[in-house]
Protein backbone atom coordinates (compact mmCIF):
# COMPACT_ATOMS: atom_id res chain seq x y z
CA UNK A 1 0.00 0.00 0.00
CA UNK A 2 1.32 3.43 -0.89
CA UNK A 3 1.37 6.50 1.34
CA UNK A 4 -1.49 8.05 -0.62
CA UNK A 5 -3.57 4.88 -0.23
CA UNK A 6 -2.82 4.83 3.50
CA UNK A 7 -3.95 8.46 3.81
CA UNK A 8 -7.14 7.61 1.93
CA UNK A 9 -7.81 4.75 4.37
CA UNK A 10 -7.33 7.16 7.29
CA UNK A 11 -9.79 9.65 5.79
CA UNK A 12 -12.39 7.02 4.97
CA UNK A 13 -12.31 4.84 8.06
CA UNK A 14 -10.98 6.75 11.07
CA UNK A 15 -14.44 7.86 12.22
CA UNK A 16 -15.98 4.43 11.61
CA UNK A 17 -13.26 2.67 13.61
CA UNK A 18 -13.64 5.23 16.40
CA UNK A 19 -17.45 4.79 16.51
CA UNK A 20 -17.10 1.01 16.62
CA UNK A 21 -14.59 1.11 19.48
CA UNK A 22 -16.32 3.80 21.54
CA UNK A 23 -19.67 1.98 21.30
CA UNK A 24 -17.99 -1.19 22.47
CA UNK A 25 -15.87 0.09 25.36
CA UNK A 26 -17.83 3.28 26.19
CA UNK A 27 -14.69 5.33 26.89
CA UNK A 28 -13.84 8.07 24.40
CA UNK A 29 -10.26 8.63 25.60
CA UNK A 30 -9.32 4.97 25.38
CA UNK A 31 -11.09 4.75 22.04
CA UNK A 32 -8.91 7.56 20.68
CA UNK A 33 -5.82 5.70 21.90
CA UNK A 34 -6.98 2.42 20.37
CA UNK A 35 -7.71 4.07 17.01
CA UNK A 36 -4.25 5.64 17.05
CA UNK A 37 -2.65 2.29 17.89
CA UNK A 38 -4.62 0.58 15.12
CA UNK A 39 -3.52 3.07 12.48
CA UNK A 40 0.06 2.83 13.71
CA UNK A 41 -0.01 -0.96 13.29
CA UNK A 42 -1.56 -0.53 9.84
CA UNK A 43 1.24 1.86 8.87
CA UNK A 44 3.95 -0.46 10.16
CA UNK A 45 2.54 -3.31 8.04
CA UNK A 46 1.46 -1.15 5.09
CA UNK A 47 4.04 -2.64 2.71
CA UNK A 48 2.61 -6.13 3.25
CA UNK A 49 -1.07 -5.16 2.86
CA UNK A 50 -2.88 -4.57 -0.39
CA UNK A 51 -5.14 -1.54 -0.60
CA UNK A 52 -8.19 -3.74 -1.30
CA UNK A 53 -7.73 -5.60 2.01
CA UNK A 54 -6.82 -2.58 4.13
CA UNK A 55 -10.34 -1.93 5.48
CA UNK A 56 -10.78 -5.48 6.73
CA UNK A 57 -7.24 -5.53 8.11
CA UNK A 58 -7.77 -2.21 9.89
CA UNK A 59 -10.95 -3.35 11.62
CA UNK A 60 -9.30 -6.64 12.57
CA UNK A 61 -6.40 -4.74 14.11
CA UNK A 62 -8.79 -2.40 15.95
CA UNK A 63 -10.89 -5.28 17.25
CA UNK A 64 -7.89 -7.30 18.41
CA UNK A 65 -6.21 -4.27 20.00
CA UNK A 66 -9.44 -3.49 21.86
CA UNK A 67 -9.80 -7.08 23.08
CA UNK A 68 -6.18 -7.12 24.24
CA UNK A 69 -6.73 -3.90 26.19
CA UNK A 70 -9.86 -5.29 27.84
CA UNK A 71 -8.09 -8.50 28.80
CA UNK A 72 -5.14 -6.63 30.24
CA UNK A 73 -7.41 -4.60 32.46
CA UNK A 74 -9.46 -7.64 33.47
CA UNK A 75 -12.55 -5.67 32.72
CA UNK A 76 -14.39 -8.21 30.64
CA UNK A 77 -18.01 -8.10 31.54
CA UNK A 78 -19.69 -11.46 31.37
CA UNK A 79 -23.41 -11.17 31.40
CA UNK A 80 -25.57 -14.24 31.53
CA UNK A 81 -28.58 -14.13 29.30
CA UNK A 82 -31.47 -14.10 31.68
CA UNK A 83 -35.00 -12.92 31.32
CA UNK A 84 -35.40 -9.35 32.50
CA UNK A 85 -38.40 -8.40 34.61
CA UNK A 86 -41.31 -7.23 32.49
CA UNK A 87 -41.78 -4.09 34.57
CA UNK A 88 -38.22 -2.83 34.10
CA UNK A 89 -39.30 0.34 32.28
CA UNK A 90 -41.96 2.94 32.93
CA UNK A 91 -45.03 2.80 30.68
CA UNK A 92 -44.52 6.44 29.74
CA UNK A 93 -40.80 6.29 29.00
CA UNK A 94 -40.06 7.18 25.40
CA UNK A 95 -36.27 7.43 25.01
CA UNK A 96 -35.78 4.23 23.04
CA UNK A 97 -32.18 5.06 22.11
CA UNK A 98 -31.19 5.26 25.78
CA UNK A 99 -32.87 1.93 26.51
CA UNK A 100 -31.27 0.31 23.46
CA UNK A 101 -27.81 1.64 24.38
CA UNK A 102 -28.26 0.30 27.91
CA UNK A 103 -29.29 -3.10 26.53
CA UNK A 104 -26.36 -3.22 24.08
CA UNK A 105 -23.95 -2.38 26.91
CA UNK A 106 -25.20 -5.42 28.85
CA UNK A 107 -24.28 -7.82 26.04
CA UNK A 108 -21.17 -9.99 26.34
CA UNK A 109 -18.17 -8.51 24.53
CA UNK A 110 -18.27 -10.69 21.39
CA UNK A 111 -22.04 -10.35 20.93
CA UNK A 112 -21.80 -6.59 21.36
CA UNK A 113 -18.98 -6.42 18.80
CA UNK A 114 -20.76 -8.39 16.10
CA UNK A 115 -24.06 -6.57 16.61
CA UNK A 116 -22.34 -3.19 16.40
CA UNK A 117 -20.46 -4.20 13.27
CA UNK A 118 -23.60 -5.58 11.61
CA UNK A 119 -26.36 -3.22 12.71
CA UNK A 120 -24.50 0.03 13.34
CA UNK A 121 -21.71 -0.19 10.76
CA UNK A 122 -23.43 -2.36 8.11
CA UNK A 123 -20.76 -5.01 7.55
CA UNK A 124 -21.60 -8.35 5.95
CA UNK A 125 -21.37 -11.58 7.92
CA UNK A 126 -18.23 -12.50 5.98
CA UNK A 127 -16.53 -9.17 6.77
CA UNK A 128 -17.46 -9.47 10.45
CA UNK A 129 -15.99 -12.97 10.47
CA UNK A 130 -12.71 -11.65 9.08
CA UNK A 131 -12.61 -8.81 11.60
CA UNK A 132 -13.41 -10.96 14.65
CA UNK A 133 -11.65 -14.15 13.54
CA UNK A 134 -14.90 -16.12 13.44
CA UNK A 135 -16.53 -18.18 10.74
CA UNK A 136 -19.77 -16.99 9.19
CA UNK A 137 -21.89 -19.45 11.19
CA UNK A 138 -20.45 -18.25 14.48
CA UNK A 139 -21.14 -14.64 13.51
CA UNK A 140 -24.77 -15.49 12.76
CA UNK A 141 -25.16 -17.32 16.08
CA UNK A 142 -23.69 -14.43 18.08
CA UNK A 143 -25.92 -11.93 16.29
CA UNK A 144 -29.00 -14.10 16.84
CA UNK A 145 -28.27 -14.53 20.55
CA UNK A 146 -27.61 -10.81 20.95
CA UNK A 147 -30.87 -9.91 19.24
CA UNK A 148 -32.82 -12.36 21.39
CA UNK A 149 -31.29 -10.81 24.50
CA UNK A 150 -32.10 -7.29 23.25
CA UNK A 151 -35.67 -8.30 22.47
CA UNK A 152 -36.14 -9.78 25.94
CA UNK A 153 -34.46 -6.83 27.61
CA UNK A 154 -36.50 -4.20 25.85
CA UNK A 155 -39.71 -6.21 26.04
CA UNK A 156 -42.81 -5.25 24.21
CA UNK A 157 -42.77 -1.94 22.36
CA UNK A 158 -45.96 -0.79 24.10
CA UNK A 159 -44.04 -0.67 27.38
CA UNK A 160 -41.27 1.47 25.89
CA UNK A 161 -43.34 3.98 23.99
Amino acid sequence: MTTNEYNLIVEQYANRVFRYIVKTIRDRERAHDLVQDSFEKLWINSRDISFSKAKSYLFSIAHNTMVDMIRKENRQVVTEMERMPETSHSKHYSDLKEILDEAVNKLPEMQRSVVLLRDYEGYSYEEIGEICNLNESQVKVYIYRARVFLKNYIGQMERVI
